[in-house]
């Protein structure tokens, strides 16, 4: 069997499987659904896909699902974006930022305790950003100080996803204050059931609270689950974030083609489908996804012949970003005032759920998502266009104002 006829043959499995087990009416099902069914509709969903061996196939092999080719991953990830499959929101952390950190920086310990718990359906939250300290991780405050073989845990973080329902969290703490801030931070991993950790959903203008607060009041993690060594922490968390700029564009890129006969029922029920400005610029959107798409695709091969540099994510996320807010941007335009009314609310889905005024809103998720958009500037211009450096802070010359 020649290589084009295997992936065939996976692309038609996968197609048949999905086609089998994708849950009917789900859009219907997870609009102004409770947040609690939510979560149960996500468990029942990553049971079936982990159960098949599709929640999984980034894994290395020896894992259920793992071992998979990057190119029979791209025929995963494309055949659940075009049967409209719900993402995996809950466990995306989990799947994907505590899986590959693990993979790549945990002890064989960690993983032997951590990584079937994620396959069991265990869901974790990242305790990253702070309310002083986002894209700019480096200026984190929450404290880690080690007292024998425990660290004492005091502080905040914030714009956790899911964090109230989470079983575990990727902390990162500061464990030094000398020397350059990111040489101070160290990686840790909580068990959010640790006493004192108390979390607080956020409840947003849209009326979701998928985010949450995290407080940590000398909360005790034991030594023993440090990734990496003391003060090496951000390095590891460039690794967890990696995982977000990686396949998952190709998955989201898909969706965007695949979301477009919604636009175009969208602008039909507007009666705008022979409206020469509105179909310019529905064009001109079609070739931008279709770029997009391309894109991601070109990222893959790079992957895939070993030739990816620093920088190549990065274009991919910096323009799938932009992508997303002008498709939903037309949705908005094309809906008109009735779709400003529009008061249902999807969960499971991306930011092309049909409800385009939230949907918009939302797209600005993916310009700080992962890396704000000036953070992926910054790479692509210093690592891959050799432009000096940003300037760590102001400093006075001499001879000028």
């Amino acid at each position: 069997m020649t290589s084009n006829e295997s992936t065939s043959e996976l692309r038609q499995q996968v197609r048949a499987w999905l086609q089998a087990n994708t849950p009917p009416g789900w859009r219907d099902t997870m609009t102004n659904v409770e947040q609690e069914k939510f979560v149960s509709l996500q468990r029942e969903w990553f049971g079936k896909l982990s159960q098949a061996g599709y929640a999984t196939p980034h894994w290395p092999q020896g894992w259920h699902g793992g071992g998979r080719s990057l190119a029979e991953q791209k025929i995963i990830f494309e055949e659940v974006a075009r049967a409209d499959a719900p993402r995996l929101i809950l466990f995306f952390v989990a799947l994907y930022h505590a899986a590959c950190t693990l993979f790549e920086y945990g002890t064989e310990q960690q993983q032997d305790k951590y990584l079937q718990g994620i396959l069991d359906g265990k869901i974790w939250c990242q305790g990253f950003s702070e309310p002083n300290a986002g894209s700019d991780l480096a200026s984190l405050r929450t404290k880690a100080e080690l007292h024998g073989d425990h660290y004492i845990i005091n502080g905040q973080k914030t714009w956790s996803t899911m964090a109230q329902y989470a079983d575990f969290c990727l902390l990162l703490a500061r464990t030094d204050h000398s020397g350059p801030p990111q040489a101070g931070l160290t990686y840790l991993l909580l068990d959010m059931k640790t006493p004192g950790v108390s979390v607080r959903p956020i409840s947003q203008i849209t009326g979701d609270d998928e985010f949450a607060e995290i407080f940590f009041d000398d909360v005790r993690v034991p030594v023993a689950d440090r990734v990496g060594n003391e003060g090496e922490g951000w390095a590891v968390a460039q690794a967890t974030l990696a995982s977000e700029r990686g396949l998952t564009l190709v998955e989201l890129t898909q969706r965007l083609r695949y979301a477009l006969p919604m636009l175009v029922r969208t602008i039909e029920t507007q009666g705008l489908q022979n409206d020469t400005t509105t179909l310019q610029a529905l064009g001109k959107l079609s070739i931008a996804v279709d770029a997009g798409c391309a894109l991601a695709d070109q990222y893959l091969m790079k992957r895939i012949s070993g030739t990816e540099q620093v920088g190549d994510a990065s274009v991919v996320k910096l323009y799938y970003a932009q992508v997303l807010r002008d498709f939903t941007k037309l949705g908005v335009q094309v809906s008109g005032i009735q779709g400003q009314y529009h008061t249902g609310f999807m969960r499971g889905a991306t930011q092309e759920t049909g409800n385009w005024t939230l949907d918009f809103m939302n797209s600005y998720n993916w310009s700080i998502a992962g890396g704000s958009n000036e953070v992926q500037r910054n790479i692509i211009a210093e690592r891959m266009l050799g432009m000096p450096r940003e300037p760590k802070s102001w400093q006075r010359v001499e001879g000028r104002a």
